[in-house]
């Protein structure tokens, strides 16, 4: 199998860290974990489990994961976030790739996502395809400060799983939730005019494709509340977009 390098950027990921990196290091020569100044062990477990640590002020996603890319020593790296591994499946897949003739530049993966210790199979969770194995020689992650993405052009999609522990609770969820819309509204702010229309029509699209389209119905309550933080989602993007166009780039700040 070729060498490869690991990568994982972190923010006071202490719980999570540790089987994430015994995951990557049953594939790669080397990991890099790219930490934005944890105030936990987080970077302590990680020497201890023999990655390189790099501290570095949170750059947004893309850029924070596009920054730890020039410590990688090979071509192809697999990227992870922290509370994510590979599932036996996956490793055992990615030893059987040829990546030195592949015609491919990235391979995507099917995530599972797990939620209150079930793995929840509905509301666009699964299969939940994901790029996290791309040659940096040929591609590299998109500028996006959130939702970022390898941009590639051939890639080909595994049948392999990635396990996601998802959120530890609702709580969770809607902080995560703040944080991303924050975000889309700061980098979207010149680049997208909306009107008061928008909020709520796609935040009722995002109920109803969620909910009933992708089959939230199924998974009980928590499908229902999953959908409907989706919906919340979809509805402060665009508020939050709103609000700072109508009142400045002092809003959100």
């Amino acid at each position: 199998m070729i060498k490869m390098s690991g990568l994982v950027i972190t923010y006071n990921e202490a719980g999570n860290i540790q089987a994430c990196l015994e995951s990557l290091f049953k594939v790669c020569d080397d990991v890099v974990v790219v930490d934005s100044l944890s105030s936990d062990d987080t970077v302590t477990i990680a020497k201890a489990a023999g990655a390189k640590v790099y501290s570095q002020v949170f750059l947004g996603y893309g850029p924070q994961k596009n920054y730890g890319l020039q410590f990688c020593q090979h071509a192809w790296v697999l990227s992870l976030d922290a509370d994510e591994r590979l599932e036996a499946d996956a490793i055992a897949e990615i030893q059987g790739l040829n990546l030195a003739d592949s015609p491919y530049d990235a391979y995507e993966f099917r995530r599972k996502n797990l939620f209150h210790g079930k793995w929840i199979r509905c509301v666009s969770w699964y299969p939940d395809h994901v790029r996290r194995l791309f040659n940096r020689e040929k591609t590299r992650f998109s500028d996006a400060a959130c939702h970022e993405a390898i941009q590639s052009q051939q890639y080909q999609q595994l049948h392999s799983h990635i396990v996601h522990t998802s959120f530890v609770d609702y709580s969770q969820m809607l902080q995560k939730l703040d944080e991303y819309t924050n975000q889309y509204a700061a980098a979207n702010m010149h680049r997208k005019r909306v009107s008061a229309f928008a909020p709520p029509l796609h935040g009722l699209f995002a109920f109803f494709k969620h909910y009933l389209f992708r089959r939230g119905f199924l998974c009980g309550f928590d499908g229902f509340t999953i959908a409907l933080l989706n919906a919340l989602g979809s509805y402060f993007k665009y508020a939050k977009l709103l609000e700072k166009q109508r009142y400045g780039s002092g809003a959100l700040s």
